[in-house]
């Protein structure tokens, strides 16, 4: 009984796993603030480092989304200087460029965006600080001080939080684009000193009439990073 129990267990999160996708179109209804405290419970139990649950995270009501899609839109139009917290990468190589490439190109493809065609990329680009539409978006933070290590914590309680949101089926888009103008939201929000932003994620009900919402990223087969030694 307990195999049986544990094979249901590993087939019912192997479909959840391969069905999210980041949803780049929503619709407008709210999602129940019942729901979303309920997905929340359940990835409070991610994993962290001695258990320090270094997470926390502001949910936007739909009313708070747009006021702040208005002002982050003001600043992507106008390619505002950035403000981040924590450094982006400095750049991609080798396969790492390779796969972010192909993401991009995919997902133009499916918009019928041409790579010359700068002004419909541009549009696309700035879509991002409008959250795609949806209703809701969780502006996720740490503390300052817990560098690299808490970081890995806080993508660890994402990673769970997408997934049940999955579960519950809501679509999620985890954004690092917010992070370029963290000043405006810690500004907004008053977020204090100690704590960093990290990202956002975008939620609600897919759009799956958008044909944003038909791309699939591919991802890398267990051969080209699995070893056993």
């Amino acid at each position: 009984m307990a195999d049986l129990e544990a094979n249901e267990d590993a087939e019912r999160l192997g479909r959840l796993m391969r069905s999210r996708f980041s949803c780049r179109a929503f619709l407008p209804d709210p999602i129940p603030e019942a729901t979303i405290a309920r997905l929340t419970d359940t990835a409070r139990w991610a994993a962290s480092w001695s258990n320090v649950q270094p997470w926390e995270i502001l949910v936007t009501r739909p009313q708070t989304t747009l006021k702040l899609a208005e002002a982050l839109t003001r600043l992507a139009s106008a390619r505002a200087p950035t403000t981040t917290d924590v450094p982006y990468p400095p750049g991609f190589t080798g396969v790492h460029l390779q796969r972010r490439r192909e993401v991009g190109f995919g997902l133009y493809g499916a918009l019928s965006i041409q790579r010359e065609d700068r002004a419909a990329r541009e549009a696309h680009f700035v879509e991002n600080f409008r959250f795609f539409g949806a209703p809701h978006v969780a502006l996720v933070t740490m503390p300052a001080d817990m560098g690299a290590y808490g970081a890995l914590d806080v993508g660890n309680f994402l990673a769970c939080f997408m997934l049940a949101a999955h579960a519950e089926g809501v679509a999620t888009l985890a954004q690092a684009a917010l992070a370029q103008y963290a000043g405006t939201i810690r500004e907004l929000f008053e977020i204090p000193r100690e704590r960093v932003f990290l990202c956002g994620v975008a939620f609600g009900r897919a759009d799956m009439s958008h044909p944003a919402n038909a791309y699939r990223a591919p991802r890398a087969g267990i051969d080209e990073f699995l070893r056993f030694v």
